[in-house]
C-alpha cells in the first residue's frame, strides 16, 4: 500500500501558499499507485481530492478531511510530431521539451503555472492558443471504476476553461499525447521568450497567488464592450471581456482585505501578500464578484477551484 502521512500542511503545494492540513496526504507516481489511494479512501469513506501542480485551487484554512493524493509522475515521450506527457510534468517543461524538439503548436503557453494534467483538465489557454486544439487523445483513471480509459480529442469536450474532465472529477488525468507540427527552434524558443517578457510585464509572476482568478465572461451590453474597445484599443472576442479590465472598471485594482490583495499589476490576480488566509480571499473575491455585478451587470465566474469550505 501507498504511504499515507497524517495531518500534512497543504499550503507548501499550492501557488497560493495557504490552506491547513489535510488529514491524509500520499504521492502517485503511477495509475496502480492512485488506484491504492482510490480503494482506501472508498473502504474508509474518506473523501478525496487530486492534487496536481497546486495552480487554480485554494484550500480552506480548516484543511481537507479526507486523503489529498498529488500526481508526482511525469515523463515525456516524443514520436515524430506527437508528445506523451504524464500528467505530473510543469507544464513549461513540455514546452521547452517540444522546442528542443523542433515542434511548434505549444510555444504560447509558455508562463501558465502548474502542471500539464491540469492544463489539460483545465483547457488552459493563451495569446489565442488552447492546449485542447493540441491535444490528440487522453488517458485517464477513473476513480470508480478503477479502469483506464483513453479519449479521443472530440470526446474530451473541450470548451473555455473546461472539459469533460474537470466536469467529473472522478476521471483522473494519467498522462496525455500532443500533435505538434515541424518547427523552427530559434524561431520557436523566440517566441517562448517573448511570450514569456509578455506575461512577465502584465502578470505578478513571483506572487503567492493561483493565476487568473476569474473566467473571462461573456457580455452582451454593447455600451460596456464599446467602452472596452475605447478604453483599450482592442475588440472583444466572442463577446469576452477581460475580467482584469472588469475589476479595475469598478475600481478594485490594489483592494485588500487582510492580506489578500487585488493585484496591482494584473487585477485578475488576487495575491496573498505574505499573511492572507483563505477566507481573506475567499472574502476579496466575493466582494470582487458583488461590485462587477452591482455596477457592470456582469457576473465573474471563479476560475479557481474552492477545495474544503
Amino acid at each position: 500500500m501507498i504511504a499515507l502521512r497524517e495531518h500534512v500542511s497543504l499550503a507548501p503545494f499550492t501557488t497560493f501558499k495557504i490552506g491547513g492540513q489535510a488529514r491524509y496526504y500520499a504521492e502517485a507516481s503511477c495509475a496502480i499507485e492512485l488506484s491504492e489511494v482510490f480503494d482506501y479512501a472508498e473502504k474508509n469513506k474518506l473523501p478525496l481530492y487530486v492534487l496536481g501542480g497546486g495552480s487554480n485551487v485554494l484550500f480552506s484554512d480548516a484543511g481537507f478531511p479526507g486523503i489529498v493524493v498529488r500526481i508526482v509522475h511525469g515523463g515525456i515521450k516524443v514520436t515524430g510530431e506527437r508528445i506523451t506527457v504524464g500528467s505530473g510534468m510543469p507544464l513549461l517543461n513540455v514546452v521547452w521539451a517540444a522546442r528542443e524538439a523542433g515542434l511548434a503548436g505549444i510555444e504560447k503557453l509558455a508562463g501558465i503555472p502548474g502542471s500539464f494534467g491540469g492544463a489539460v483538465r483545465g483547457n488552459a489557454g493563451a495569446f489565442g492558443t488552447e492546449i485542447g486544439d493540441i491535444v490528440a487523445s487522453v488517458k485517464v483513471l477513473d476513480q470508480h471504476s478503477g479502469m483506464v480509459r483513453e479519449y479521443k480529442q472530440s470526446e474530451c469536450a473541450f470548451s473555455y476553461r473546461n472539459s469533460v474532465f474537470k466536469k467529473n472529477p472522478a476521471l483522473v488525468i494519467i498522462s496525455a499525447e500532443l500533435k505538434l507540427t515541424h518547427g523552427d527552434k530559434s524561431e520557436l524558443e523566440r517566441i517562448i521568450k517573448e511570450t514569456m517578457a509578455t506575461r512577465e510585464a502584465k502578470h505578478p509572476q513571483t506572487a503567492q497567488c493561483a493565476g487568473s482568478f476569474f473566467m473571462n465572461p461573456v457580455v452582451t451590453d454593447e455600451h460596456l464592450l464599446k467602452e472596452f474597445e475605447k478604453d483599450t484599443g482592442n475588440k472583444s472576442k466572442d463577446g469576452k471581456l477581460p475580467a482584469g479590465w472588469l475589476i479595475d472598471h469598478v475600481g478594485l485594482r490594489g483592494k485588500k482585505i487582510g492580506g489578500a490583495q487585488v493585484s496591482d499589476k494584473h487585477p485578475n490576480y488576487l495575491l496573498n501578500t505574505g499573511s492572507a488566509t483563505a477566507l481573506d480571499i475567499v472574502t476579496l473575491a466575493s466582494l470582487v464578484k458583488t461590485k462587477v455585478r452591482d455596477e457592470l451587470k456582469v457576473k465573474l465566474q471563479e476560475e479557481v477551484q474552492y477545495v474544503g469550505f
